[in-house]
């Protein structure tokens, strides 16, 4: 276990792009200069206005740093510079450093934290009312993200349309690394009665399989769990997963733990 002091320096931005595309370029630079963001997530003009944090026009990219130990001007400088090379529009006064919880808390990032922490209560709302509610996650190198994006927007909305009649995909990023980012996307639609796991599924099937098809992985930090369990036999190597069974026969020999979820349960 490591321990370390709770922050004390906080410093938050919230940047407007044009587009989506543009906004990932920034949040590449940044995840590839060594500055470590405390946040870098990037919500499309969908996910932001949803959130609270834009008003459906743009899309946002919220950057914050935050320090036990200093304060955090020239890091968010350099954040926000690179920001602004692609085209990114930077409110004046942004990414001063703070020394209140209120640096992270604050305008857009404030909007989009409150609506986070509100969604599972939002969610079991949403399927009150008969509407399909799902997400799904991946995670992509810079140079497949573009094409990538595209053709998993296109599998999900046109299932949307052809199961659900209408429906809205929206794409943040959850975490950005120098090697890619782990775009996460929402799907909300209307249900029909009676059939909306069915609905559910065909919507998952379409997803799962264009993640597949494009190079992703099935999932990200949520894990796999059962619902994946079909796409990730066939993404995972066959000499991991004969791997993977040995130290679950060593470490687990009766198969207690999650018995079927990555690898099927030993015979009784």
């Amino acid at each position: 276990m490591r321990l370390q002091d709770r922050p004390t320096f906080r410093a938050s931005a919230a940047v407007t792009f044009p587009d989506f595309a543009r906004g990932a370029a920034a949040a590449r630079a940044i995840a590839q200069a060594g500055l470590y963001p405390a946040n870098c997530r990037l919500l499309d003009p969908g996910e932001a206005a949803t959130a609270g944090a834009g008003d459906g026009t743009a899309a946002v990219l919220l950057v914050a740093f935050e320090s036990a130990d200093h304060a955090l001007d020239a890091w968010m400088a350099r954040a926000l510079a690179l920001a602004a090379d692609h085209g990114g529009g930077v409110p004046p006064g942004a990414g001063e450093t703070k020394r209140t919880e209120a640096g992270a808390r604050e305008g857009a990032a404030g909007a989009w934290r409150k609506t986070f922490l509100d969604a599972p209560y939002l969610r079991d709302t949403l399927v009150a009312m008969g509407m399909v509610s799902e997400t799904f996650e991946t995670a992509i190198t810079w140079d497949r993200f573009a094409a990538f994006d595209t053709g998993v927007r296109a599998a999900a909305e046109d299932t949307l349309r052809r199961v659900c009649g209408a429906g809205q995909v929206t794409c943040r990023f959850t975490h950005v690394y120098p090697d890619g980012p782990a775009p996460y996307y929402t799907v909300l639609a209307p249900g029909r009665r009676g059939a909306e796991l069915e609905q559910w599924m065909e919507i998952k099937r379409a997803a799962s399989e264009a993640i597949l098809g494009l190079g992703g992985t099935i999932t990200h930090h949520h894990a796999v769990g059962r619902d994946h369990r079909p796409w990730y036999d066939r993404e995972r190597p066959a000499g991991f997963a004969v791997a993977l069974a040995a130290a679950k026969a060593a470490l687990d020999p009766r198969g207690i733990l999650n018995p079927g979820v990555l690898i099927d349960p030993c015979p009784t």
